[in-house]
């Protein structure tokens, strides 16, 4: 039995609200020292040994934060907070830094894109919600919402594959360095399982876009094939009856 497009409609919606919930999430990791949002993070990495630091540092999209009892301790917040332990925005110092920071921009650079990215993503993605509204009632709207999802997704896997390979050779290099660092579980979930709801929800909605066409062009051919059942039976009967009519005149 084939799914509906009100089905598929309301599918796509459900994958779509749970992506942007956890996108949310992520975003708003370490902006307040409540729960949750002081256990998401990308990054925590043994710092004890850098003069000025807390003894366990941890980065989110926000801000640079101490841990205290197992939680982000964090203070004042800053728009697109990059990765870059040597500069003045982390540490400011070169001492007990791992060397594969000093002197590059490449962490830098990529933690910065990450912010835009994730934002351009997001934007798209609320669109795509409030469109698949109507995707379950019309084929356009599911078109459009696909096509919004799409974009969403792409910027959402591309602020995703910078989040990993950043953080991942950032705690590589603290791990090269004796320092004990290891990724912050809860940010990479989140992420990587909002894009798997985005893609699920984009096939939905181009699903029930094809769906709700092949029953409108079912529907109207077995309505003209009934058209021309009924019509040609009429005619068939009418040519039996002149036949008859003359025989017996005959």
């Amino acid at each position: 039995m084939g799914f509906s497009r009100a089905t598929l409609g309301f599918t796509g919606l459900f994958f779509m609200a749970g992506a942007i919930l956890l996108i949310f999430l992520t975003l708003l990791g370490g902006v307040r020292n409540s729960n949750p949002l002081n256990q998401i993070y990308f990054l925590e990495a043994d710092t004890g040994n850098i003069p000025g630091a807390a003894s366990t540092s941890r980065w989110t999209f926000w801000n640079l934060c101490g841990v205290t009892n197992g939680r982000s301790d964090c203070g004042e917040t800053h728009v697109d907070f990059p990765f870059d332990p040597p500069s003045h925005r982390n540490f400011n110092t070169t001492e007990n830094i791992p060397h594969q920071f000093v002197g590059s921009k490449h962490y830098f650079l990529m933690s910065r894109f990450m912010f835009p990215f994730i934002i351009i993503g997001l934007f798209f993605a609320v669109c795509s919600f409030f469109t698949g509204m109507l995707a379950m009632c019309t084929r356009i709207a599911s078109y459009l919402s696909g096509f919004l999802a799409w974009i969403g997704l792409t910027f959402q896997v591309i602020t995703t594959c910078l989040m990993t390979a950043v953080f991942v050779q950032g705690r590589h290099a603290f791990k090269s360095n004796g320092q004990d660092a290891h990724l912050g579980v809860k940010a990479f979930a989140f992420m990587w399982t909002a894009s798997v709801c985005q893609f699920l929800s984009c096939l939905m909605y181009c699903l029930g876009g094809a769906v709700g066409r092949k029953d409108t062009s079912g529907g109207y051919s077995g309505r003209k094939e009934r058209r021309r059942g009924f019509f040609s039976s009429q005619r068939s009967n009418s040519v039996k009856s002149q036949k008859k009519e003359g025989t017996s005149f005959a």
